[in-house]
């Protein structure tokens, strides 16, 4: 990683601030069996990366539940149960990015979600009203780790490609930032997110920890 000055830093959602476990869900309400061959016969994945991209929420999960009637209610869950999906939250990133803001650090989202499920998800998580500005696939037409929405990032944000901190909990993500001269790190958990920020000078120890 550059040891360059940090000026901004950039939080993915899924999984840094937000745990997202489709899988977990499914297996909780249908049994690991039933949610293996469902994900295996359907791309759900595939299906949420068209809502990432700004398509409806709703009508894009209910189209794909009608071309898999035997399989409809389970997929009508990933719109009718979502905020299971994306639960709970993960509190020492939380901290982290209160104890940034508090210090007057920019703070960005950048991160692949929908535009209504945001928006819901903004109902439901305070902290994601907090950014001083979320970059949102949805509202973009371009998903991670497509190079045009770093080039959005960089346009629009007013800082420089190689002072942008930036986390992740997906390496071709996280490969796509430094490509494009960011700093990054491959989130693994807040520990290890936390101990970056301190060895970046934007943290102390003692506001890093949990």
């Amino acid at each position: 990683m550059s040891a360059g000055r940090v000026e901004a830093v950039v939080f993915d959602i899924g999984n840094v601030l937000i745990e997202w476990r489709p899988e977990r869900y499914y297996d909780r309400v249908i049994g690991e069996a039933r949610r293996k061959a469902l994900f295996a016969e359907v791309d759900l994945h595939g299906m949420n990366d068209r809502v990432d991209m700004g398509e409806g929420f709703r009508s894009v999960i209910y189209e794909t539940a009608e071309a898999h009637p035997e399989w409809r209610a389970e997929i009508r869950d990933w719109h009718d149960s979502w905020i299971e999906l994306a639960t709970p939250a993960i509190p020492h990133s939380v901290k982290l990015l209160r104890a940034l803001r508090a210090k007057g650090v920019p703070v960005f989202a950048l991160t692949n979600f929908g535009i209504e499920s945001f928006a819901y998800a903004q109902t439901q998580y305070d902290f994601l009203n907090e950014f001083d500005r979320a970059f949102v696939s949805g509202h973009m037409g371009v998903i991670k780790p497509d190079v045009r929405i770093y080039e959005r990032v960089e346009a629009e944000c007013g800082v420089p490609a190689e002072r942008l901190l930036f986390t992740d909990d997906r390496t071709d993500n996280i490969d796509a930032a430094r490509a494009r001269g960011w700093q990054a790190h491959l989130f693994e958990g807040p520990e290890g997110w936390a101990e970056t920020l301190v060895a970046k000078g934007v943290l102390t120890g003692t506001e890093a920890a949990a």
